[in-house]
């Protein structure tokens, strides 16, 4: 039996098995949320059953001063969604709470700062283009 399992040991030794090798790979935020999170948030509007990501982007990029603060709040929430915790409060009364989705620590630090670089200044800080200025046609 041992001479068995010594063979075992070397053969995955000698293929390349060895905790080296089989380091994870980095963890991509686009992959992440594609496979989590797109099935109810679209990137862009309209809605589809949750708030797109360009709007929430804006949200947070209004909120917190720096990407850090930003991702650790947003990691926060994701691991324990609660309604104290939203940043958009009219998102949850007309979309609700989300559901938990369990993501490990890498996938949530991937998605999250992938989530945070979607804020697209051009789009009008949220309140449709010309960030929220009214312009009348005649002047």
């Amino acid at each position: 039996m041992k001479k068995v399992m010594y063979a075992c040991i070397l053969s995955g030794i000698a293929s390349g098995f060895s905790p080296a090798v089989m380091s994870a790979a980095p963890v991509d935020g686009a992959t992440v949320f594609a496979r989590n999170c797109s099935v109810c948030h679209p990137i862009n509007p309209p809605p589809k059953t949750a708030p797109p990501v360009t709007s929430l982007a804006d949200r947070y990029h209004e909120k917190f001063a720096t990407k850090a603060q930003g991702v650790a709040h947003m990691a926060a929430f994701l691991k324990k969604p609660d309604k104290s915790k939203a940043i958009d409060v009219r998102a949850i009364s007309r979309f609700g709470l989300m559901p938990h989705i369990a993501l490990t620590d890498a996938e949530l630090t991937a998605v999250t700062g992938w989530f945070w670089d979607q804020y697209n200044p051009a789009m009008g800080r949220g309140r449709g283009m010309g960030g929220g200025q009214r312009r009348l046609m005649n002047q």
